[in-house]
């Protein structure tokens, strides 16, 4: 998506680690018009049924529900902490962070995603893949379908988006960087 891949350039900054920073436009300040024209993206791609949109707190839940309103669907966000609000059954799975070198475990009530849902995940960010190896764990315990995986960035040169598609995941990347380093990104070209 050209329109992505520009405001990249311009705007998001590497830092140390392999960490692209683009905080000014996606995940701590949002661009409402940039989103719109990401969920128009996912719309135009994503054309079955899609009954449920399911991410990640907190930096997928911007981006999914603009991209909500072109599939007239409602959001569900696995939380990484368990609050006192949740009751009932839960979903439950074990995600280890990229950005915070962490693991936490994710919940989504049984309430919220059932074997009757088209499920899409969309997220922010696509490295090694275990926020999405979670979010899919989960579908799985709920008996849903998965339609497909929607990605505003994916860092192709880690592992995950080539591990979700080997095992026939429909992942569709707004941008791809394959090659990044303080003051060079080089994305992939389709």
């Amino acid at each position: 998506m050209e329109i992505l891949e520009q405001r990249i350039l311009k705007d998001g900054a590497v830092k140390e680690g392999g960490i692209l920073k683009v905080d000014s436009f996606l995940n701590h300040q949002c661009d409402i018009e940039l989103f719109n024209e990401m969920g128009r993206e996912f719309a135009a791609h994503f054309k079955g049924k899609v009954t449920k949109i399911l991410t990640i707190e907190a930096s997928g839940i911007g981006i999914a529900c603009v991209a909500a309103q072109y599939f007239r669907c409602p959001v569900v966000f696995a939380k990484k902490a368990k609050s006192l609000n949740l009751d009932g059954s839960l979903y439950t799975a074990t995600v280890h962070s990229y950005t915070y070198d962490k693991e936490y475990t994710i919940t989504v009530s049984s309430k919220f995603i059932t074997k009757e849902d088209t499920v899409l995940l969309i997220d922010d960010f696509l490295a090694n893949g275990q926020a999405m190896l979670g979010l899919i764990d989960i579908i799985k315990q709920s008996g849903a379908a998965l339609l497909g995986i929607g990605i505003v960035i994916e860092k192709g040169f880690q592992s995950g988006g080539a591990k979700l598609r080997q095992m026939g995941i429909d992942v569709y990347s707004l941008a791809i960087i394959d090659e990044m380093s303080p003051g060079r990104i080089r994305f992939r070209k389709s």
